[in-house]
């Protein structure tokens, strides 16, 4: 490798931006350019998404990097990518889409998931995958499509996620990553695919579509002349397939670090619980919900419990107030309710209300997986005031990491966080009481793309192992541990009982609304 090539490029392809980041070979960020993309939603639950104009929009996004960084495509030693995760981008002849992507965001498959759950084989696919079953799924969602739009299936050649098919554009080459391959269509602890699974989702005959599993810390394919025309990298310049996007951000905000014990937070607008645990000591949870994804480390997984709704609930919590002082002919901004946040939290009480934070239409999916889940406020009387909302939806967002974490064995025994919340005081001090656990935030600005940079600079023998750079690109950049406030740690061990238990009371409850509204013909 020349010494000139000092660069090395990771490409997050988000639901609503793609980022081209440049890194130097030790970690350090050096420029980012980003290109916002779009999608469609319907009133039938579509969600989809234009594959040409994604892969436009990346090579968009890597010639804005190049104008920020001097001869870019001289010193790009390597480029990696990741995506979103799940979702299904169908290919057909001459590589060409066979429309639109079916995005995880995309619902039309809850009536197929809910029968699959139903069947005999769900169990045994639940125990391979380590992965419950949703309508996010390649494997549901294609289910779905063999039942009631068969045409597609028909047209396609090759069954691929977001960032296989950049990778596609970058190389000619059709592949997926043993991430994807595995918690969706396969076995974390052989990251192949596996017989039992396709069975069990009724899709033995769809076999064909799967693509080759290709892990990109260990090779790379090289960039095709048409790619490198539409970017302005060098042809031959090695490109490097990454995992799955929450895999690549956990590990560069520090999921993995050798620290026994320790997990990931990204607290956005979802919520991702990610530990790391080697394959054998996977605890899977009884009631068949999350994730396992296979790390770029040899026999380590993460294990992983969403929450459909993370910040979503404070956005909403702000937004009171933001519509009420607008009646009043003020105008507040987001970023000026958020600056208020910790003043409220010093005018309200611990553990006075209860908040379920399941403020999505699309109810909650872990650790339980329920559509018809809806935010809820209890404890109220005439002496609570806005200060105690806000207090309540904040500390409901700690119940909720608790309670997926709780699904997945003991308490972390350290949490790093990553998200736009991972800046606010209140809710670094609110997740360590809860879970009472120290926290500590990665600097990391763009973790997911550094990830994914990371397994690139593996592959081309920058360094020789992904421990080795997990010690120069992440361990650094984990700032001073926030430790549990000790005078919360019991008020909030209480509280989450009482949370505990609302779920299981308010199932009913949920469900019986869910039919009065669909009798209104509303879902608001």
């Amino acid at each position: 490798m020349a010494d000139s090539r000092d660069v090395i490029i990771g490409i997050d392809a988000g639901t609503s931006v793609i980022k081209a980041v440049a890194f130097d070979l030790r970690g350090r960020q050096v420029a980012s350019a980003s290109v916002r993309n779009a999608y469609h939603t319907g009133a039938d639950g579509s969600a989809t998404q234009s594959m040409s104009q994604t892969w436009a929009d990346c090579a968009a996004a890597l010639r804005g990097l190049g104008e920020k960084v001097a001869r870019l495509a001289d010193r790009t030693a390597a480029l990696s990518l990741t995506g979103q995760g799940d979702g299904t981008w169908l290919v057909g002849a001459d590589n060409a889409p066979v429309g639109d992507a079916w995005l995880w965001l995309d619902a039309r498959a809850a009536p197929t998931v809910s029968r699959l759950a139903a069947g005999a084989g769900n169990r045994a696919r639940f125990e391979a995958t380590g992965t419950g079953l949703n309508t996010c799924q390649q494997g549901s969602q294609m289910a779905h499509m063999q039942d009631h739009h068969p045409e597609l299936l028909n047209r396609a050649e090759v069954a691929m996620h977001c960032k296989d098919w950049l990778f596609l554009n970058l190389t000619g080459i059709r592949a997926t990553d043993p991430s994807e391959a595995s918690f969706t269509f396969g076995n974390f602890r052989t990251r192949e695919y596996d017989d039992t699974v396709l069975e069990a989702l009724g899709l033995t005959g769809q076999r064909h579509l799967l693509p080759p599993i290709l892990d990109g810390s260990r090779e790379t394919r090289p960039l095709t002349r048409a790619a490198a025309e539409a970017t302005g990298l060098l042809e031959g310049t090695p490109v490097s397939l990454g995992y799955v996007d929450m895999v690549m951000t956990a590990l560069g905000a520090g999921v993995h670090t050798g620290d026994t014990g320790t997990a990931c937070s990204t607290i956005g607008s979802t919520g991702v619980h990610m530990r790391s645990v080697r394959a054998g000591d996977v605890h899977l949870n009884p009631d068949g919900t999350g994730y396992v994804i296979c790390l770029p480390v040899p026999d380590r997984v993460t294990q992983v419990q969403t929450n459909m709704a993370a910040t979503l609930n404070l956005d909403w919590a702000l937004a009171l107030a933001g519509d009420l002082l607008a009646e009043m002919g003020e105008a507040p901004s987001h970023a000026d309710l958020v600056d208020r946040i910790d003043g409220w939290m010093a005018r309200s009480s611990p553990g006075a209300l209860l908040y379920h934070p399941y403020i999505s239409e699309a109810g909650e999916r872990g650790p339980f997986v329920n559509a018809t889940a809806r935010a809820g406020l209890n404890g109220l009387t005439s002496q609570h005031r806005y200060a105690d909302i806000i207090r309540a939806v904040i500390e409901g967002l700690g119940m909720a990491t608790r309670h997926c974490y709780e699904a997945m064995g003991p308490m972390p025994s350290e949490l790093r966080l990553t998200g736009g919340a991972a800046r606010s005081d209140a809710v670094r001090r609110v997740l360590a009481a809860s879970l009472d656990t120290p926290v500590r935030v990665s600097q990391r600005e763009e973790a997911g793309a550094a990830g994914c940079a990371m397994m690139a600079a593996v592959a081309i023998g920058a360094y020789p192992d992904m421990d080795a750079c997990i010690a120069d690109w992440t361990t650094p950049l984990l700032g001073e541990a926030d430790q549990p406030d000790p005078a919360l740690v019991p008020v909030y061990d209480s509280l989450f009982e009482s949370y505990r238990a609302a779920c299981g009371a308010l199932t009913p409850v949920w469900e019986d609304l869910a039919t009065h509204r669909a009798r209104k013909g509303t879902e608001q």
